[in-house]
């Protein structure tokens, strides 16, 4: 009789179990179904909009390497985006002029100065120049005096600036359609997905965007560093000098090192004399003919 209870008890623990299985995967499925029919409404649009937002997650998640022959494919007339940089460094003969030049020249060419670092014998600027003027600018910096150093560089970001770009126009009309729908959602549940998607979007298009500007700027303005060099102020530099003013600066040190020496003897003159003298006096005094200390001492010892 108890085997019977215990089978007829693990029997119905059984049907139990199986019929909330059963229970939970259809809740599962149709909510899954509910958030699926979010995306798909609308006519044809929706599906191609999230095909696109899913094929931008990929890359995203691929870390925004996707620059191959099938990108650039997509691109087959846009226009070239260029990242142009340079260093300069230039000697001036007059640091002053030369900095009315560097205004002078940003004034021309509507560029600005992103950073300066002004020091008692060189200049530091930062430049931010329109790319179309890039050229130009760094012709004229080369007259302002004698070239030490210059270095450019080229970085063609064409297919990230397009993608970005793409990127960006997917997400915005993909909100588009999501804020559509909102206003034909009938159920909580229906509302609170939407608007989970749609600050979501929001939050894509915002990164996706400060992305897509800070390439933009750089690509618009090209970034030039200019050092300038004053003249050289150190007597023991030879760099620059004639023969006939190293000449100069080499008798102009031994004629210091002449008047050390007569300041030396000069000053042996003056005091070492006097003190000898006195020296003398004193030892005549105590210790020559006169002997005070050897009367002195012969009267402690009587």
């Amino acid at each position: 009789m108890k085997r019977k209870l215990l089978l007829l008890t693990l029997t119905a623990t059984l049907l139990f179990t199986i019929g909330c299985s059963k229970k939970s995967q259809a809740l599962r499925n149709e909510n899954y179904a509910i958030v699926k029919g979010l995306a798909y409404d609308d006519g044809a649009a929706a599906p191609r909009e999230a095909r696109a937002m899913a094929d931008s997650h990929v890359y995203e998640e691929a870390g925004g390497t996707g620059e191959t022959d099938s990108l650039s494919a997509n691109y087959p007339d846009a226009e070239r985006k260029l990242i142009k940089s340079a260093n300069i460094s230039i000697r001036v003969e007059n640091l002053s002029a030369a900095e009315d030049s560097v205004n002078a020249l940003l004034k021309k060419y509507d560029s600005y100065a992103a950073s300066s670092n002004i020091q008692e014998n060189s200049r530091y600027y930062s430049l931010r120049v329109p790319a179309n003027y890039y050229d130009i600018f760094l012709a004229e910096t080369g007259g302002m005096g004698r070239l030490i150093n210059r270095y450019e560089n080229t970085e063609d970001v064409t297919l990230r600036y397009y993608d970005l770009e793409g990127r960006l126009a997917t997400k915005k009309e993909l909100l588009k359609t999501f804020q559509a729908y909102l206003g034909k959602a009938k159920t909580i549940e229906e509302i609170l997905s939407v608007e989970a998607r749609i600050s979501d979007l929001q939050y894509e298009i915002e990164g996706t965007g400060i992305q897509f500007r800070n390439l933009a700027n750089r690509v618009d303005y090209a970034t030039i560093d200019l050092q300038l060099l004053g003249p050289v102020l150190s007597a023991s530099s030879n760099q620059g000098l004639t023969f006939g003013e190293r000449i100069k600066q080499l008798f102009g040190g031994f004629g210091g090192f002449l008047s050390t020496v007569a300041m030396v003897l000069l000053g042996i003159v003056i005091y070492g004399i006097p003190v000898l003298l006195l020296l003398g006096l004193l030892f005549l005094l105590f210790f020559g003919k006169i002997g005070l200390a050897k009367k002195l001492w012969r009267l402690i010892k009587s």
